[in-house]
């Protein structure tokens, strides 16, 4: 059982979907530039993660630039090829992707919505 993580960061780059063997098996990469209040810009990490079998559609509706939170497994396994040594290969499986708010919105000026006690004001003024 893989454990869940959570990073934010921008996207640095989305690859194609790309399809293994002959049972179908899809697999999608993409990398982040890591953000955060944890991170420091002098020295920034960039992360690759991957998306497989029918979440490869989910960054499909993304474009590099964008702010994103990532909610990934954390998985490995160990492979060893006849007469070469044991490897160990590591993957980082997304499975849920959400675009981050701006700044203004998170700051609450969002005008889709009226501010609190808007809707109670009467603009029947008769002047």
């Amino acid at each position: 059982m893989s454990k869940t993580f959570e990073i934010q960061g921008t996207i640095h780059s989305i690859g194609a979907t790309t399809e293994y063997g002959s049972n179908g098996f899809k697999k999608r990469e993409f990398v982040i530039k890591l953000t955060g209040e944890d991170e420091n810009p002098a020295y920034p990490n960039h992360v690759a993660l991957e998306l497989i079998k029918d979440k490869c559609a989910i960054m499909d509706t993304f474009k590099v630039g964008e702010e994103i939170n990532v909610r990934f497994n954390l998985s490995g396994r160990l492979w060893q090829g006849s007469g070469k040594p044991e490897r160990c290969f590591t993957s980082l499986q997304a499975w849920k992707v959400d675009r981050l708010q701006n700044s203004a919105n998170a700051e609450g000026d969002n005008f889709d919505e009226p501010p609190p006690g808007f809707a109670d004001y009467d603009d029947d003024i008769p002047f």
